[in-house]
């Protein structure tokens, strides 16, 4: 319970924020300048994880929901530069990614947003 606690308010809170600038604060003047303090801050928690991990498989022994979770938050930097120093949380994320439970949990949370999708979507009926 605690690894997930980690992740929602340890780790993603700075991804979300560095992530969300990249996407929407790229024109602002301040964004050259901000950046990389917000680069840095999410570095910070990825060294902090990557120590706690070091050279273990999970973060409690087995794969948990803590690992469920925290893969989920780290995959948000799939589109970044800031996992390319951590090859030990690459090849965490890879592993979780491949656990049967994890394929079935993303599964299931992606069914539901198509599901939530294709019931807003227009039809010829109405």
């Amino acid at each position: 319970m605690a690894w997930i606690f980690a992740a929602l308010n340890t780790l993603e809170p700075p991804i979300v924020e560095c992530t969300m600038s990249l996407l929407f604060e790229r024109e602002r003047p301040w964004f050259a300048e901000r950046q990389p303090m917000l680069d840095q801050r999410v570095r910070d928690r990825l060294q902090q994880l990557s120590d706690r991990l070091g050279c273990d498989e999970w973060l409690d022994g087995s794969f948990g929901a803590g690992d469920l979770m925290m893969v989920t938050v780290l995959r948000r930097l799939e589109s970044t530069h800031l996992l390319d120093a951590f090859p030990d949380l690459l090849a965490y994320i890879a592993r979780g990614e491949a656990r049967p439970a994890y394929r079935q949990a993303f599964t299931d949370q992606l069914a539901v947003f198509e599901t939530a999708s294709s019931a807003t979507k227009p039809t010829a009926d109405r």
